[in-house]
């Protein structure tokens, strides 16, 4: 895992190396073991690297190929690169180093822009062409890693994160009105290629750029995959087995492709047990697994050490536990703030991030079970979706997922802001796209390539990454998802969701933590906003520089204050937090840029 950033100029000047220097300045944290920069003419690249595979001075970036005359920065981990290299031995391709980072040089070179297709992992990463002035990017197919940009007539910068773009100046930091919509309709998800300003956008995943000095170039999708069923069903037994294998080579890929140790973040759920348990099947010995939890509320607990400890004590492994006072979450706030790459509603954002610190001190790759639930059908709003036949798929959507609805958000936001209703339309067009063959289809499709990189991907890629902690998501491998697609949602969501998972967990998780009902990453001084939090929240809603920026309505802000924990969303979220954490983050990360 590392953080990149670069600069080609369209003007034919020579890139900006101080702008460069800043912006890598901001991936630090990202990458504490090395720092580089490189220039060629109009183009400048800039590298922080977190050591994790070949941690040989030979694997620092920018890597430059003298023989290819190319040069790479890159961020992320490909599992299959050891299978590549000798393919690429094959093809005559000689080596300097022994990770994954030259692979991708040498797979660019033999296979142009296919290239992306022959990886298996997660990345971003940007090759420079120096025969041909010419500057390629490319994200993977989930977006696990971050590739932001931001183009003008002069030049193209991009980075890991907006907050080096930023560093960089020159960037319209308006708010983008439709992004907007979408930030408080889609619990803080927007989309690709917006974000909530108006000068940076960034890759959508499966997606490449290429880019040349002239400024002529395109983007491309070079995944997709199907919703449908296959063409000969299997039993339901098949299924598990199916998953089951599947399952089992993306931990150990995961697991084994690393020159570190590889730890566990163990949540007490199904999902981050169930990896415990295939590796410890595997025969990996000397687990390391890690935990949080923080103090209870009147109406939810604040940890689930009671399952998390059951798994520790079945696989005896090396477990790190840590209780956080809310004293210290509201201390730590403004750090957890300053790492979202964009502002994030998920109250576990700060779980993570202080989970992520504790880890650091003992390891430097974890897996992580992000993707699951909506890869298998684990949320509570799946089957009422299902259930629901009244209306358009849109309807049927947004009348159990979105945090407000259209008229809602109008009141909530100044007019300047308003209009039609933006994240509706960009909900219908996803669903109608041709890749399912029911609507729950559709909705697990839709959450999968687009929901899911901008919410729980993206909080815990950045918070581990303020630390320089890599995660792996082996849930989010990809030909697990294109099996996991083809699979009927009516047997994903049997027994209450994740009926796959379960019964694959059956004899090596225990029954009272597949059984447990659904559990979320509990913070709950973030959801049932009162005491400190709450002075916190009011102090930035009602401070001279919330309105002066202009953005809510002073009638919605009073409704909020007035009795702040009876509004919230249908994802359960605190309709105060939203409104604080936005004008937290700008008030952060814009406003002293």
């Amino acid at each position: 895992m590392c953080g990149l950033c670069g600069e080609l100029r369209l003007d034919g000047r020579s890139a900006d190396m101080a702008a460069i220097q800043a912006m890598t300045k901001k991936l630090e944290q990202r990458g504490p073991d090395h720092e580089g920069l490189f220039s060629d003419g109009g183009l400048g690249f800039g590298h922080r690297r977190l050591s994790v595979i070949d941690l040989s001075e030979h694997a620092n970036q920018p890597m430059v190929d003298q023989e290819l005359r190319l040069v790479l920065v890159f961020n992320g981990a490909i599992y299959n690169y050891k299978a590549l290299r000798s393919e690429l031995q094959g093809l005559g391709y000689h080596f300097f180093s022994h990770g994954d980072s030259e692979v991708i040089i040498k797979a660019w070179h033999a296979w142009g822009e296919k290239c992306v297709e022959r990886l298996h992992g997660m990345f971003a990463f940007a090759i420079w062409d120096e025969r041909k002035k010419s500057l390629f990017l490319a994200r993977d197919r989930l977006g696990i890693k971050p590739l932001y940009y931001s183009l003008n007539e002069q030049r193209i910068r991009f980075a890991s994160n907006m907050q080096a773009l930023l560093a960089g100046g020159g960037v319209d930091k308006s708010i983008d009105p439709i992004a907007l919509h979408h930030q408080f309709t889609l619990h803080a998800v927007i989309p690709a290629p917006r974000t909530i300003l108006q000068g940076i956008r960034k890759l959508s995943p499966g997606h490449t750029m290429t880019i040349d000095h002239h400024g002529a170039g395109e983007q491309k999708r070079y995944w997709s995959f199907p919703a449908t069923r296959l063409d000969d069903p299997l039993s339901d037994r098949e299924w598990v087995d199916a998953v089951h294998d599947s399952l089992r080579s993306a931990v150990a890929k995961r697991n084994d492709v690393a020159d570190v140790p590889v730890g566990v973040l163990l949540s007490g759920g199904l999902d981050s047990s169930l990896l415990v348990a295939l590796l410890a099947e595997a025969g990996q010995s000397d687990l390391r697994t890690f935990s949080v939890g923080f103090e209870d509320a009147q109406e939810e607990s604040g940890n689930e050490f009671e399952y998390s400890d059951q798994v520790v004590k079945r696989y005896s492994t090396c477990h790190h536990k840590f209780l956080v006072p809310n004293s210290e979450v509201l201390k730590r706030l403004p750090e957890a703030v300053d790492a979202m790459a964009e502002p994030m509603f998920g109250q576990d954002a700060i779980a993570f991030y202080l989970l992520a610190e504790q880890v650091s001190k003992e390891i430097k790759v974890v897996q992580s079970g992000q993707g699951a639930d909506e890869v298998f059908g684990g949320y509570f709003w799946y089957p009422r979706m299902m259930a629901d036949t009244q209306g358009s798929p849109t309807e049927r959507f947004a009348r159990h997922y979105f945090d407000r609805d259209h008229s809602e958000f109008q009141r909530m936001i100044q007019p300047a802001f308003s209009g039609e209703d933006h994240t509706s339309k960009l909900i219908g067009q996803l669903l109608a796209e041709p890749y399912a063959d029911t609507f729950l289809d559709s909705v697990l499709h839709m959450d999968v390539t687009t929901l899911i990189t901008d919410d729980p991907v993206k909080r815990v890629d950045n918070m581990t990454m303020a630390w320089g902690l890599e995660a792996r998501v082996p849930f989010l491998d990809h030909e697990l998802v294109e099996l996991a697609a083809r699979c009927p949602p009516e047997l994903k969501l049997k027994g209450g969701g994740k009926y796959l998972l379960k019964e694959i967990s059956r004899g090596i998780v225990p029954d009272s933590v597949i059984d447990r009902p659904k559990g979320y990453f509990p913070m709950p001084a973030l959801k049932y906003v009162r005491g400190e939090f709450l002075e916190f929240m009011r102090d930035i809603v009602t401070s001279d520089v919330c309105r002066q920026r202009g953005i809510y309505q002073q009638s919605y802000i009073d409704m909020l204050l007035s009795a702040p924990e009876m509004h919230h969303t249908r994802l359960k979220g605190s309709k105060l937090w939203h409104l604080a954490l936005l004008e937290f983050w700008l008030q952060r990360q814009v406003d002293n840029c």
